[in-house]
């Protein structure tokens, strides 16, 4: 933080950590993005907390970017949910049908 910087990159700030010391991360990060104006780029598996610190957010499944926006679009055209347990139709198929490989 000495060199004033205008942009961060964090990838899994909070793995690891326990929730106590996670919410202090987050907290941490949230100050730097609003109260110092650092532009944060956050990689981060705690989907909950991501979305509540960003203002853009990526879904990323495989290696590409399947969906963007506003964390409050995603939450609604349900791409999160789609890239955390996979196909709708998937979902749907009678067990019988699904395997495991």
């Amino acid at each position: 933080m000495v060199a004033a910087p205008t942009i961060m990159m964090l990838d899994e700030p909070s793995l690891g950590l326990s929730p106590r010391l996670a919410e202090e991360v987050f907290s941490c990060i949230r100050w730097l993005s609003r109260e110092r104006g650092v532009t944060v780029l956050l990689v981060e598996q705690n989907t909950k907390r991501a979305l509540e610190l960003a203002d853009r957010a990526y879904v990323i499944a495989l290696g590409r970017i399947v969906s963007e926006g506003k964390p409050r679009e995603l939450l609604a055209d349900g791409t999160l949910l789609e890239a955390y347990l996979g196909s709708s139709k998937a979902r749907e198929a009678p067990a019988s049908q699904m395997r495991v490989r």
